[in-house]
């Protein structure tokens, strides 16, 4: 039963995400979409969690791509510094079937071991402060977790394409393969001359070598692994300027194959829009020296925010703008996962949860509070039993994403809008070009607001699952001309004992003037509370601004 059950869930899933484009928003799509990129990790792909000996500075990646044989040829060099400078054995990420020629070290030609896809080069002497590591190889990228790195077949030409996270770029340049070690990166890549080849940071020079051409391209703000990617094709391109808050003009440029040229304009146009409302909300586009690049790309589960240059797959371009939130979400990431990365895995949910609720806030800042709570509600899913911190394989299910997003929509309306947008700028500001985990997160809310926020954090990120499942009953008696209402709240959930949380309530008469706001105070399983009214109520609505994560009953007592 085993063996068939994966088989299984995959065809579901597939045949759920076929229908993407009907229900892209919908409940069932998330969670298909949350499911298939689950089934496609394994604890194996963590590995490199481990503790690392070594702090890159810089990568040098020349890659040189034979798409008709699929394969590639590259050179890559590490310029690193040491932790101890008494290591016995220095370790780097780099799968196996690579072929390695020759390694050096500092300039001269050294012995190394291969194992478990690492490369272990065993010192002799006391290390230097700073060490180059260059390392020539060739092969054929395995395929891993969402492609990796993907040479495609079109009608009349290729296009390449890699998929790193979240520990996959070593499958075809070496590294220190964790999202906490950020360095600068030169990458040149070498391709047939009709390919315009794409990567992050700004293009320094093309060279044309017989029949091939090289791009160089440089970052120079600092990136982990994960984000760092090529995409070569034959692109048509579009280039505009954006003027920042701060008037810096950043870079814009759109990127598409032919056939869909057209259609990406019309959906990209809408980019200067996000970018002032997000400088608004969080701070400065952190990446103005580089550019702000959106490409499509052929992958067909959705779009990823390669920094620099985000990937949209060519499915998701219609020309009639269907799916914006996926852009703003990924536009969202260069604060939160490009600018201030995870310092594990572990506090994905800092990456996914962030950029999903800069979703909310896009279409709250579009059409008012209304559209707020209406795109909150449609990211209630049917969570995963894990908690946001920590959530092992599952690092996209709809639970890091769509919980992550409640999370922080409740702690704005735990601490108020001005403490939890200060708190962002503040985080921002810290930790940018760095690496932050939750716990750093946590300490920046409860510094700028004032307050003790370990109750919060321990409910809703490191250890309650699922969501709160509230039953209401409630009676109603008149005490001269008062109605004295009896309201009894009980938590059921099983995957948090005892939530603690603000909770609105409206008292509804039969008269529309008959309404009366009532703000309770849950910090107990089981609660009763006594609220006095001029009319006699008909009605209690739970929540009316959807400003809680839970799933509501409300039952009338009678006597």
């Amino acid at each position: 039963m085993k063996k068939l059950l994966v088989p299984f869930i995959i065809f579901t899933v597939i045949a759920l995400f076929l229908l993407i484009g009907a229900f892209v928003f919908s409940p069932d799509a998330r969670m298909a979409y949350g499911l298939y990129k689950s089934l496609l990790l394994s604890e194996d792909d963590l590995g490199t969690e481990s503790h690392s000996d070594i702090d890159v500075i810089h990568y040098n990646i020349k890659v040189s791509l034979y798409p008709k044989g699929r394969y590639i040829k590259g050179e890559t060099g590490i310029l690193f510094v040491p932790k101890s400078k008494t290591a016995k054995k220095i370790e780097f990420d780099f799968y196996d079937n690579m072929r390695i020629e020759n390694i050096r070290l500092n300039g001269r030609e050294i012995v190394f071991k291969r194992d478990d896809d690492k490369i272990i080069v065993e010192p002799t002497t006391s290390l230097p402060d700073t060490l180059l590591l260059e390392v020539s190889y060739s092969g054929a990228p395995l395929k891993k977790g969402f492609g990796s790195f993907n040479f495609e077949n079109l009608e009349d030409s290729y296009f390449v394409y890699t998929m790193n996270e979240p520990t996959f770029a070593s499958t075809w340049f070496p590294c220190n393969d964790r999202p906490y070690d950020k360095a600068l990166v030169d990458i040149y890549i070498e391709n047939d001359s009709n390919y315009v080849s794409l990567s992050n940071g700004k293009l320094i020079e093309i060279k044309r070598k017989k029949s091939k051409k090289v791009y160089h391209w440089k970052t120079y703000y600092p990136i982990s692994t994960y984000l760092i990617a090529i995409y070569s094709g034959e692109y048509q391109s579009y280039f505009t300027d954006y003027v920042s808050t701060t008037g810096d003009t950043v870079s814009l440029q759109y990127y598409a194959l032919p056939d869909k040229f057209q259609q990406a304009l019309k959906d990209f146009e809408d980019h200067p829009v996000y970018l002032n409302l997000f400088e608004k909300l969080f701070g400065s586009y952190p990446f103005a020296k580089e550019k702000y690049a959106v490409a499509e790309f052929l992958w067909k589960y959705g779009a990823m925010e390669h920094q620099t240059l985000t990937g949209v797959g060519s499915d998701f371009i219609t020309g009639r703008k269907f799916f914006q939130d996926m852009l703003v979400h990924e536009l969202a990431h260069y604060w939160w996962g490009n600018a201030v990365g995870p310092a594990t895995w572990k506090d994905i949910w800092l990456n996914e949860g962030f950029a999903t609720y800069s979703e909310a806030l896009y279409w709250e800042a579009k059409a008012g509070k209304s559209a707020l709570i209406s795109t909150m509600k449609q990211k209630i899913s049917n969570f995963t039993d894990t908690p946001l911190y920590n959530p092992g394989v599952r690092l996209f299910s709809r639970t890091i994403y769509d919980k992550g997003a409640w999370a922080l929509h409740m702690l704005r309306n735990e601490i108020g809008d001005s403490l939890f947008f200060a708190s962002l700028r503040n985080y921002f500001n810290k930790y940018k070009y760095k690496n932050a985990s939750t716990g750093d997160f946590q300490n920046i809310c409860e510094t700028t607001a004032g307050v003790s926020l370990d109750y919060f954090f321990n409910q809703w990120i490191y250890e309650g699952k699922g969501i709160i499942e509230l039953e209401t009953k409630w009676n109603s008696g008149k005490e001269g001309n008062k109605y004295r209402n009896k309201i009894t709240v009980e938590q059921l959930q099983s995957g948090y004992e005892n939530y603690i949380f603000p909770l609105e309530i409206i008292l509804s008469g039969k008269k529309e003037s008959e309404s009366k706001l009532e703000k309770l105070y849950i910090d107990k399983r089981k609660k009763i509370f006594e609220v006095i009214t001029d009319f006699e109520p008909v009605e209690i609505i739970m929540d009316p601004e959807s400003k809680i994560l839970a799933k509501f009953t409300v039952e009338k007592e009678y006597d």
